[in-house]
């Protein structure tokens, strides 16, 4: 499987979150120290992470903006200890351009913005003049739909055009759906119903509902974020099916078996 210039093993992959944040909603505080974060890195990777998606800024629902010095500060340091310490790719999670060009220069490989590009405008430049993957998510400031799988689809199809204009090759953009972002339960429902629309816009998706909401929400209500990882993974087997190609999960473990599985199958 190809993201950009970089070639990874079978036709499905993990990606394995690493939030060095105070207050992410499921792992804040665990791993917001160099050595701490190592440790994890090292344990995603030999459950069978591919990608370290790297985050200094927690997106959760409600969660306190992180000015751009404070975000760099967290994330560079770690990335440059991931990089010299293991063979492995590390994407960041940022809709801040001069983040993500920091993370870049620390020696992260892709970027990964929840906006799309369309938070300070200048992302895509930024991808396209440094030549590196970007995955574009569906996101807006609200939760109102008349169909939520076709304006997911349309959103993601003008900003992949966006971002091809911009300058990125079209084989280094990938789609995210944005489950959990400006979605009610039933709208994530309706768009996990007609993921394989999202599948059919001619870009690799990744799928990246772990531990959120909606997993409690299908498991009855009454669930806390750890208690989430083997739903999650029936997720996945879910997504992989109707043609994501990258789950992006915080139990890589959890999730290994269903990867290796239904990307045999798939095969």
């Amino acid at each position: 499987m190809k993201i950009g210039p970089y070639t990874l093993s079978g036709n499905s992959a993990i990606m394995g979150v690493l939030n060095v944040t105070p207050d992410s909603f499921s792992d804040g505080g665990n791993y917001d120290s160099v050595e701490t974060a190592l440790a994890q890195v090292e344990q995603l990777l030999a459950e069978g992470a591919s990608i370290i998606d790297v985050g200094g800024e927690s997106t959760r629902p409600g969660a306190e903006f992180v000015d751009g010095a404070t975000e760099i500060s967290r994330i560079v340091p770690v990335i440059k200890a991931i990089k010299e310490r293991f063979d492995c790719l590390v994407s960041i999670d940022t809709y801040k351009t001069a983040t993500a060009r920091a993370a870049l220069d620390a020696g992260a490989d892709i970027l990964n913005d929840v906006w799309a590009g369309l938070y300070d405008g200048q992302m895509l430049a930024l991808a396209a003049e440094r030549q590196v993957p970007i995955i574009l998510m569906h996101n807006q400031t609200d939760d109102r739909y008349q169909d939520v799988t076709q304006e997911v689809c349309d959103f993601l199809a003008e900003r992949a055009q966006a971002a091809r204009e911009a300058g990125v090759p079209a084989d280094y953009i990938w789609l995210d759906p944005g489950f959990g972002f400006a979605k009610n339960v039933e709208q994530n429902k309706a768009l996990l119903k007609g993921l394989d629309k999202v599948c059919q816009l001619g870009y690799p998706v990744l799928f990246g509902i772990s531990r959120k909401r909606i997993v409690d929400a299908l498991l009855g209500g009454d669930t806390k974020p750890l208690e989430r990882d083997q739903a999650t993974a029936a997720l996945s087997a879910w997504a992989l099916q109707k043609g994501c190609r990258i789950v992006r999960v915080h139990n890589v473990a959890c999730n290994k078996d269903v990867v290796t599985v239904i990307g045999g199958l798939l095969d």
